[in-house]
C-alpha cells in the first residue's frame, strides 16, 4: 500500500496516495448505494403526470420546497466540488427516436441528462479499455478502480432518468445524442496521460452536477427534482475526488454554481 503523497507512472505522477484514493472511492460506492431507493422513489409516482402530457402545477408549497434545493441542494453539494472548467460532451452514436417531439417541456431535461449519464459513463468505458492498452503508461490500480466504480454510478443514474422516461411513456435515451459529442471524443483521443483523462472527467461531472441542480428549480415535475436532487450530490463527490487526481485541491465554493450547466439545447433528438 503507498502512503507517499504521490506515485509514478509512465511520467505522470499520481498527486495522491494509492490509500487514499482507495478509501474516497469506496465512501462514494457508499454514498451512492445510499442514494438508490430515493432514486427508485423518486421515479415513480409522478410518471403518472408526465404520461397525461403536462407536468405538476406549482403551487406555494412547491416554490418553497425549490427553495430549499437551492440552498440545501446547493451547499449540501459544494463541498465536494472543486471548480469548474469546460463543459463538454461524447459517446459513439444518438439514440434512434422516431418523433423527436416525444420529449418536450421537463420530459427534455429527462432526456438531457440519460444522454449525459451515457455520455460520462461510455467516457470512462473507453479511458479503461484505453488505459489496458497501455496507451496511458502503467495505471495506478486506484485510479482504475475509481474509474470502474464511477462508470457504474452513472449507468445506475442512466436507468433512474430512463425510468423517468419509461413512466412517461417516451423510449429510453441508450446512446450520446448530444451536439458535441465528437468534440470529447477528439479530447479523449488527445489524451496522453491519467491526468489527461482525469481533466476531461473532471469537466464531464461538474457539467452534470451543475445541470442537475439547474433542473432542481428550472423544471415543475416531482420526478424530475427528486431523481435530480439525488444524483447532483453523488455528481460532486465524483468531481471532487478527481479534482485530487488531477493535483486540486477541492476547496468548495459557497454554493454550488450552474453557469456551466448543460442546456436543453444540446440534445440533437
Amino acid at each position: 500500500m503507498n502512503t507517499g503523497t504521490g506515485t509514478a507512472h509512465g511520467g505522470w505522477e499520481l498527486p495522491i496516495g494509492e490509500d487514499l484514493l482507495d478509501r474516497l472511492t469506496r465512501e462514494l460506492a457508499e454514498a451512492h448505494r445510499e442514494t438508490l431507493p430515493a432514486l427508485r422513489a423518486s421515479a415513480a409516482a409522478p410518471a403518472r403526470r408526465l404520461r397525461a402530457g403536462r407536468t405538476e402545477r406549482e403551487g406555494p408549497a412547491d416554490a418553497g420546497r425549490r427553495r430549499f434545493l437551492r440552498g440545501a441542494g446547493g451547499a449540501g453539494a459544494a463541498w465536494a466540488l472543486a471548480g469548474c472548467s469546460g463543459a463538454a460532451s461524447f459517446g459513439d452514436a444518438a439514440s434512434p427516436v422516431a418523433d423527436p417531439a416525444m420529449y418536450t417541456g421537463d420530459l427534455r431535461t429527462v432526456a438531457l441528462a440519460a444522454a449525459l449519464e451515457n455520455q460520462v459513463a461510455d467516457t470512462y468505458r473507453k479511458a479503461l479499455a484505453a488505459g489496458e492498452a497501455g496507451r496511458f503508461g502503467a495505471v495506478p490500480p486506484a485510479v482504475s478502480a475509481f474509474l470502474t466504480t464511477a462508470m457504474a454510478h452513472h449507468t445506475d443514474h442512466a436507468k433512474a432518468w430512463n425510468a423517468v422516461l419509461a413512466g412517461a411513456d417516451r423510449p429510453a435515451v441508450t446512446g450520446v445524442p448530444l451536439s458535441d459529442r465528437e468534440e470529447v471524443a477528439a479530447a479523449l483521443g488527445k489524451a496522453r496521460s491519467v491526468g489527461d483523462v482525469a481533466a476531461l472527467a473532471l469537466q464531464l461531472e461538474n457539467q452534470a452536477a451543475q445541470t442537475y441542480l439547474l433542473s432542481t428549480y428550472s423544471v415543475r415535475t416531482e420526478a424530475v427534482i427528486g431523481t435530480a436532487a439525488t444524483i447532483a450530490p453523488v455528481e460532486a463527490m465524483h468531481a471532487a475526488v478527481l479534482s485530487f487526481v488531477v493535483g486540486r485541491s477541492p476547496v468548495p465554493d459557497a454554493f454550488l454554481p450552474v453557469h456551466r450547466a448543460a442546456r436543453p439545447t444540446l440534445l440533437t433528438v
